[in-house]
């Protein structure tokens, strides 16, 4: 087996065609100060393949016919997965208290649809989508609705964790007690969420830049995008909130992660202040680009 020695450093071309090969393929942005973070993090999978460069991977990673498989790899190693229940509270206190209410009257008085589609975009081990329908169900309000909620993600890994529902103490740092007692059993010393919970839930790969698989979505009330855009360049934003834009309903919401904004990328939503946090809107029929006010 060959060994890639610590004095083989990956070099300026490798780097490069590694990059951009990542960068077409998902939209994922490394600048030339992530070149240590690529060589550190895949070292490994070129000694795994029995390589003898960073040169030949790029190859593998071409036209090996196992090559998609070995992309979803890189991009298990390459970004960060760090997630847990009930992350950034002040924006899920609006989603309940605020959104919801919103939505639901709306609906209520305009077309009489029960139906309530939310996205989690970039969901990694699932449990902001889980979260999600916690608060649903909390509320009380959504009992003979039609509730949908989709989360998605680049990495097969994390996608296996989300459907299989099981959590290790370190996802619940900032859950509350009795909401871990209420919706999880306990198995194998770990949590496991209850049916209730994850029956509200579907899971599935999807690249956030692919527009063509994108249109299979139905259109959505609710788009949660947080701590995802970090890894796109402002091209790449550009698509995913365009993309975002139109898979929303009109009046629909888009929560983006609280160090993310739309500055620079898109003008198309309004950005609405609420008593809880702030969030984007896709602006209903006959008001463009208008502030909205907040929600009673």
């Amino acid at each position: 087996m060959h060994i890639i020695e610590a004095d083989m450093p990956m070099t300026e071309e490798e780097f490069r065609l590694i990059r951009d090969y990542i960068y077409n393929h998902y939209g994922l942005s490394f600048d030339t100060s992530s070149k240590f973070l690529l060589e550190k993090r895949l070292s490994n999978r070129v000694t795994m393949h029995q390589l003898k460069s960073f040169k030949e991977y790029y190859r593998f990673l071409r036209y090996d016919p196992k090559s998609s498989e070995e992309l979803s790899a890189v991009i298990d190693v390459l970004t960060t997965n760090e997630t847990y229940f009930f992350r950034e509270s002040c924006q899920l206190k609006a989603f309940s208290e605020e959104i919801l209410p919103e939505i639901k009257n709306r609906k209520e008085s305009n077309t009489k649809e029960k139906d309530l589609c939310i996205w989690s975009a970039g969901c990694s081990t699932g449990e902001e989508p889980y979260t999600i329908a916690m608060l649903i169900l909390e509320t009380g309000q959504f009992k003979d609705w039609n509730i949908e909620i989709f989360g998605n993600d680049i990495s097969q890994r994390v996608l296996q964790v989300a459907r299989k529902g099981v959590y290790t103490q370190s996802s619940f740092r900032s859950a509350d007690k009795n909401l871990i007692d209420k919706y999880f059993e306990q198995f194998d010393g770990k949590h496991k969420i209850k049916d209730e919970v994850k029956n509200m839930v579907r899971f599935g790969y999807l690249n956030l830049i692919d527009r063509n698989k994108m249109s299979l979505l139905r259109n959505m009330d609710i788009i949660f995008c947080r701590n995802v855009l970090i890894y796109f360049d402002v091209e790449s934003k550009k698509k995913v909130i365009q993309n975002f834009y139109d898979k929303l309903e009109d009046g629909g919401y888009l929560l983006l992660g609280h160090a993310e904004s739309m500055m620079n990328i898109s003008t198309a939503y309004a950005l609405q202040h609420l008593k809880n946090d702030m969030v984007y809107r896709k602006p209903l029929k006959g008001v463009k680009n208008a502030q909205f006010s907040t929600v009673s």
